[in-house]
């Protein structure tokens, strides 16, 4: 399911989006990549199978900083997941508007009046496939799995056999591509495509021996992935005809931009390769789809387990299918068709939000070893001292590289929802969640500050310029460390968490 998860549209988008930003430097921006989510793996790696439950993101959250910090974390991991599925389908009706037009409005990428149609109806079918039960659709998925990562290697192979140009590795202007290394990781698809890690853990309290299986899903699905998309992104560069790439990788254009690989396919005259490339535009994302879907239907259980959303979230079928969270998540993926009818759109905003969640990891991890330190741990991260800090700056260095417009749109949400608690917290009265505040105050000064440096930031991170690049990311190093720092300070009593997993054992639920 993870390595399922990362092998999704990622690989047909990404590699021309990070050529465009980084030119040949894009090769690095897949590597940056890697690493951090390989490190934000490695800690969830620990973190995860101490949780083998659906929705396991929220109860991580929730158990070191209070139910305030979990019920925020649900609503952003409720948001998060469930826009997934929408957008690999966007990136199926993409690839398809080659041999299906009209699904996109002309050169913009936009879905038209009949795309939008065929998104809402693709989206529900994956959707439908999740009534079947989690066994089932894996059986489905699994089928897939063997073609989802042989297309991309076959891709790699035969574009470059057939078409090798190492001069085009020349073409850069060193200082733009260098800072686009970096931009690249967060708003060309990088990231987003390495997300699917977390499904080993999300879909946790399913399998047979957590303790064994998520840590060797997590580590192995983020390796072989790095391998393939690197591979993938040198094979773009090289297999490019140099005629196009004349006035740099910035300025490049085709014919058939939005289906990159089949176009370069096209364009070598290998039509049986751009062929399976179409196909595997339909059965990649799709394949991912599904597994997401699965995933958003047990995000809207844990929202409403730890009682973000309404309880009735929670309703579990006979059959063990969380059949309110499939219906929920399907309606409002839906939803998330009209602001953001592109795939570019929605990877934008996805990637955001998703480092921000994940980075509570590396500060759940620590808080554990110092909270519940006899703790059984199936897998025990080496190193956990040094990891866990770099895992948090670079995942905050990610949220910084996605720019000033994302991180704006995120916080808005964030602190209207805080607003919203505190109003009902003051009508309710102080016993009422307001000691909850005290356990998330690192996040105030953490994401105004994030805010307040893209704001003041280089001008390609949307910010004024004021703050030059290099000097900009240090100073969100130093405040990474800072607000980790504070976060450690500020988490709920260790007692409270010795509770927690004592009554997780009487329930029957962990290790």
């Amino acid at each position: 399911a993870s390595l399922g998860g990362i092998i999704g549209s990622g690989w047909l988008f990404g590699p021309l989006n990070a050529a465009q930003i980084a030119g040949p430097l894009s090769i690095g921006s897949w590597i940056i990549g890697a690493v951090t989510i390989l490190l934000l793996g490695l800690t969830y790696a620990e973190v995860g199978p101490l949780f083998p439950r659906a929705g396991a993101a929220a109860h991580i959250a929730n158990v070191v900083h209070g139910s305030l910090l979990g019920k925020i974390w649900a609503w952003l991991l409720f948001m998060f997941y469930i826009a997934i599925a929408p957008v690999e389908v966007v990136a199926v009706l993409t690839y398809a508007n080659n041999y299906i037009p009209g699904l996109l409005q002309g050169n913009t990428g936009l879905l038209s009046s009949w795309g939008l149609i065929a998104a809402v109806l693709l989206l529900g079918v994956m959707f439908l496939l999740n009534f079947l039960g989690i066994r089932r659709v894996a059986m489905v998925f699994s089928g897939l799995g063997w073609w989802k990562l042989a297309i991309p290697v076959l891709t790699i192979i035969v574009l470059v056999s057939q078409s090798y140009h190492p001069e085009n590795l020349h073409i850069l202007h060193w200082t733009s591509s260098f800072h686009g290394m970096f931009v690249a990781v967060a708003s060309s698809g990088i990231v987003f495509s390495y997300l699917g890690f977390r499904q080993a853990i999300e879909l946790g309290g399913e399998a047979k021996n957590p303790g064994r299986h998520i840590p060797a899903a997590v580590i192995g699905a983020i390796v072989v992935g790095a391998i393939i998309y690197v591979g993938l992104q040198w094979a773009f560069l090289v297999a490019m005809p140099p005629d196009q790439v004349t006035q740099g990788w910035q300025k490049l254009n085709f014919p058939g931009l939005f289906g990159p690989f089949a176009a370069i396919a096209t364009m070598l005259g290998i039509g049986w390769l751009a062929v399976l490339i179409y196909a595997d535009a339909l059965i990649s994302p799709g394949g991912t789809a599904l597994v997401y879907a699965t995933s958003a239907a047990r995000a809207v259980v844990a929202n409403g387990e730890v009682k973000a959303g309404p309880s009735f979230f929670t309703k579990i079928s006979p059959t063990g299918v969380p059949w309110v969270g499939v219906i929920v998540a399907y309606v409002i993926g839906c939803v998330y068709f009209l602001p953001f009818p592109s795939w570019q759109k929605l990877v934008g905003f996805i990637t955001t939000i998703s480092v921000i969640t994940y980075g509570i990891g590396p500060i759940v991890l620590l808080q554990l070893r110092r909270a519940v330190p006899d703790l059984k741990r199936p897998f025990r991260l080496w190193g956990a001292q040094v990891i866990a800090p770099l895992a948090f700056i670079l995942s905050s260095l990610v949220a910084y590289w996605g720019g000033f417009q994302a991180l704006t749109y995120i916080f808005a949400v964030l602190f209207g929802v805080l607003i919203i608690y505190g109003i009902v917290a003051l009508i309710r009265g102080k016993s009422y969640g307001m000691s909850g505040f005290y356990h998330i105050s690192w996040i105030f000064p953490y994401f105004i500050g994030l805010w307040l440096l893209s704001y003041f930031g280089p001008k390609v991170l949307g910010g004024t310029g004021d703050i030059p690049f290099f000097w900009s990311m240090l100073l969100v190093a130093v405040l990474a460390l800072i607000s980790m720092v504070w976060a450690l300070k500020v988490t709920v009593p260790d007692g409270q968490v010795t509770d927690y997993f004592a009554a997780m054992k009487e329930e029957g639920i962990g290790l």
